[in-house]
């Protein structure tokens, strides 16, 4: 029986980046899903692990990200997704969530072999993420409602790319931990 655990990409956010305008509208249709799945995740007892790029800030540890992103103009969508106790932490500098980071290893000792990835952006770290886990034999899951995007075709794409050259079960977030 596969071990799951819900990886949440790049949502501590403070949206100040060149992309954040195309990307804002899109992150709000998706913060609903995100929070949907955090809560039946924790319910059944299936790990959260927060991915979340440091923005160069490598001075800066997860409590700052948060505190940062919660004090800035979109506040309202980071509050949703808060970490709660629970929750695991890793910090990255680049696309992918296992890129120079101790995900494997801490999917590894947690036994974990099945990855529901959801977050932004569809089309370069979701996208890269999935590439990553499938060359690491592990299956994934993307929930297309929980998944931000700043170019809808590109994200489209990735998502057909993901599904049909990764093996991804690209579903509603409805259908996880119900």
């Amino acid at each position: 029986m596969s071990k799951s655990a819900l990886i949440v990409i790049d949502m501590i956010n403070t949206y100040d980046h060149k992309d954040a305008d195309l990307l804002l509208p899109s992150a709000r249709t998706v913060v609903p899903a995100v929070a949907g799945l955090l809560r039946r995740a924790r319910r059944a007892d299936v790990p959260v692990i927060y991915v979340n790029d440091n923005f160069g800030e490598w001075r800066s540890h997860h409590g700052e990200l948060l505190e940062h992103a919660l004090a800035g103009p979109h506040a309202d969508l980071v509050e949703p997704l808060r970490p709660d106790d629970s929750s695991l932490f890793v910090l990255k500098a680049r696309h992918s969530v296992f890129y120079d980071t101790p995900l494997a290893y801490l999917l590894r000792e947690q036994g974990v072999d099945r990855l529901v990835l959801c977050g932004q952006v569809t089309e370069q770290c979701v996208l890269y993420s999935a590439l990553d886990a499938h060359i690491r034999h592990l299956d994934v899951v993307v929930p297309r409602d929980a998944v931000a995007h700043i170019h809808g075709d590109l994200a489209d794409a990735a998502l057909r790319m993901m599904e049909r050259n990764m093996g991804a079960h690209v579903c509603d977030s409805a259908e996880l931990w119900p």
